[in-house]
């Protein structure tokens, strides 16, 4: 087998876009096992919400606030979610054309 530069860079950026797309499968795995399977991986825990008046003084918040403060922080695990799942999906739909297309070129150089 003649080894060459050429050859050296195809059997590299195949290794890289193998990687860059494991890495992808393995972040969609993870975000999929912390939605479905271990639903409060992603949840913390909050101390009481405490909130300063005019005078300086600590109040606990109202009913209301704290529900507010609810949906804003799981509207806020969604957005984390979904940002998760982008960067995720896009690892694999670079990575694995990047792999596939260098791989195959390695394959018809065998051949000759």
């Amino acid at each position: 087998m003649n080894f060459n530069v050429r050859l050296l860079y195809l059997y590299l950026f195949s290794f890289i876009g193998l990687l860059i797309a494991v890495i992808g499968s393995v972040r969609l795995i993870e975000l999929g096992l912390k939605v479905y399977v271990f639903d409060g991986a992603d949840q913390y825990q909050n101390s009481v919400p405490m909130k300063i008046d005019p005078a300086g003084k600590e109040t606990a918040l109202t009913e209301a606030e704290k529900e507010q403060q609810k949906r804003d922080i799981d509207l806020e695990n969604k957005r984390q979610r979904e940002r998760e799942l982008s960067g995720a999906l896009a690892m694999i739909l670079v990575g694995f054309p990047l792999y596939k297309y260098h791989w195959k070129t390695i394959q018809k150089e065998g051949k000759k």
